[in-house]
């Protein structure tokens, strides 16, 4: 019986008596996001030029 015990929670649980799951919401994307993605994309390809011109081959 002691060797029971700890498997008794396990086979308590069961799907029936869990929660039904609510799938969130997707949220409308703000304007300050954007912005920042925005700013994001620029430094990205900023950087990117910056990379090209330091291993250019002359």
């Amino acid at each position: 019986m002691r060797r029971l015990m700890p498997l008794l929670p396990a086979l308590l649980a069961s799907p029936a008596l869990a929660e039904e799951f609510d799938r969130p919401i997707p949220q409308a994307q703000s304007a300050t996001a954007e912005l920042w993605y925005a700013l994001a994309c620029l430094a990205l390809v900023v950087a990117m030029i910056a990379v090209q011109r330091l291993v250019a081959r002359r």
